[in-house]
């Protein structure tokens, strides 16, 4: 038995293939590790963006160095930077510049301290904060061009609400929108209007997510609520700021469609900002070849000023 057992396995042995030698080879797992697995699901979006983003970018640029024809709509032949030269001795586009400058200057931090300042309001416990919190969200989920609408009837200097109850006090007629500097004003309180909500949410999801053991131990030292303020809160809220600055600052050089719809650039361009101008002297007055110079010129500009603002807010938060 122990014979025939042995002669068995022997036979087994022999008629099994060898490892490496014959049989059908294992195919062999290609690990690809943590950045090949992340680039393979990020590609589909890539090429989304590629298509959505990149296309418009270079065709735009295309369209710049050529002479646009309107017969065939398409770029008919290379003109160089004769478009720019073209767009930079434009007296409306310079205006339009610093109108989008002044709008910008003005804005931007007022709807930081604004927006900042109510969201420590809202964070602290009183009855009704509930209730105003959801009344901020109102400005900021309406339409743009819904919000420059109803705030230019409102802004009417013969029917426009404001005035009627500016009138029952002895002020007005007031040109809201006549007024070149108050169009201005006018401009910048609607956009604060609209805008401020989305600060106020930034700053509100910073705040809550502060430690609270610095503030036990700052009181426990016998810091006051100013010096907490300054040397403790401050700080810490120093890359929320700049975060919030910086979405803001990209959101509001798109102004458009308020502007569009509440002054319509007017009066006389004293609130037609860049975006607009570009809009008229392409759609409107069919100069496509200098719209696009204006645009590329301005996505330039836009781009390094975020590149310094990006390496200001990393210097305040190694400094802080």
């Amino acid at each position: 038995m122990s014979a025939l057992r042995t002669r068995s396995s022997r036979a087994g042995a022999a008629s099994a293939p060898a490892r490496g030698t014959g049989g059908s080879p294992r195919p062999r797992r290609i690990r690809l590790g943590e950045p090949g697995t992340a680039w393979i699901f990020m590609t589909p979006a890539l090429v989304l963006l590629a298509g959505m983003l990149l296309y418009p970018i270079v065709y735009t640029l295309w369209v710049s160095f050529s002479d646009f024809d309107l017969a065939t709509f398409q770029p008919a032949g290379w003109v160089g930077w004769h478009n720019y030269q073209v767009v930079l001795a434009d007296p409306g586009f310079l205006q339009s510049l610093k109108v989008t400058a002044v709008y910008l200057v003005i804005a931007l931090p007022l709807q930081m301290v604004l927006g900042f300042g109510l969201a420590f309001l809202l964070n602290v416990e009183w009855r009704g904060r509930g209730l105003l919190r959801a009344l901020f969200l109102i400005p900021m989920v309406v339409a743009p061009v819904v919000a420059g609408g109803v705030w230019r009837m409102l802004l009417d200097p013969l029917w426009g609400v404001v005035n009627y109850t500016l009138g029952l006090v002895g002020i007005g007629p007031v040109e809201w929108i006549g007024d070149p500097t108050l169009a201005m004003v006018s401009l910048i309180l609607i956009d604060t209007w609209r805008w401020t909500p989305f600060v106020v949410l930034i700053a509100s999801a910073g705040i809550m997510a502060l430690p609270s053991d610095v503030y036990e131990a700052a009181r426990s030292d016998g810091a006051g609520r100013l010096q907490i303020l300054r040397h403790v809160t401050i700080p810490l809220l120093v890359p929320v700021v700049a975060a919030a600055f910086i979405v803001r600052w990209l959101g509001a050089v798109k102004m458009f469609d308020i502007a569009l719809a509440a002054t319509k650039g007017g009066p006389g361009q004293a609130t037609d900002v860049v975006n607009l101008y570009i809009y008229e002297k392409g759609f409107r007055g069919l100069e496509f070849g200098s719209a696009s110079s204006m645009a590329t010129l301005v996505l330039l500009i836009t781009m390094i000023i975020t590149y310094f603002l990006f390496r200001l807010s990393r210097r305040l938060e190694n400094r802080w």
